[in-house]
């Protein structure tokens, strides 16, 4: 019975495949991977592009005025029992992990209930947590506009012969070059944010 037996490969082409594998390995090395955060990676998304909203001293304000800094933006109410306070204490710790990049941080509270956070309501709010957090607002249907743009939800809730407002608790997060990059879920702790706003601000180190 007869057999083929395979063909031996010589040692010039086992050298050959050797080098060939080799390049494909420093080829693959060479390649960025793009970072991995613990937040939600939206880089690319066609929503949350900008805003046009007002800070309470009349200036009207876009993502192009903070370009430089890493943006952290959360919708809310300044009477909010919770969910707004915890956000922003979390942002204020942020702010404090990131060191000196702190500085190149801005966080903007937007919000969602602009019949009661008048001007001097938002700056007394938001200079509670942090000077340097900035509140914004516009009328009913700059709110609207601004919240579809974001895909970010909220409802006036009637409570007796008042209202509350429910609302969705997300935070947005803007890379130096004014490009939206990341949502925050309320649910992650400080350092895990930090984290990634660290990875965010090495964009334009």
């Amino acid at each position: 019975m007869h057999t083929t037996r395979p063909p031996t490969l010589s040692r010039r082409h086992l050298l050959v495949a050797g080098g060939g594998l080799a390049a494909l390995s420093l080829a693959a090395c060479d390649k960025v991977l793009p970072a991995r955060f613990n937040g939600i990676d939206i880089t690319g998304a066609n929503y949350a592009q900008d805003f046009r909203l007002t800070d309470p001293d009349g200036r009207e304000r876009t993502v192009a005025d903070f370009k430089g800094k890493a943006v952290m933006l959360f919708f809310g109410f300044t009477q909010c029992p919770d969910v707004c306070p915890t956000a922003l204490l979390r942002a204020a710790e942020i702010r404090h992990m990131l060191g000196a990049d702190g500085e190149r941080l801005q966080v903007i509270f937007v919000t969602v209930d602009p019949d009661r956070d008048t001007p001097v309501v938002l700056k007394a709010y938001t200079n509670a947590f942090d000077p340097s957090f900035i509140g914004l607002y516009g009328d009913l249907q700059r709110t609207s506009e601004t919240a579809k743009a974001f895909k970010a939800y909220y409802k006036k809730v009637p409570t007796g012969s008042s209202y509350t407002m429910d609302h969705s608790a997300f935070s947005y997060v803007y890379d130096p070059q004014g490009q939206i990059r990341l949502v925050l879920r309320h649910e992650q702790g400080a350092p895990e944010c930090a984290e990634d706003l660290r990875k965010i601000l090495k964009t334009t180190a």
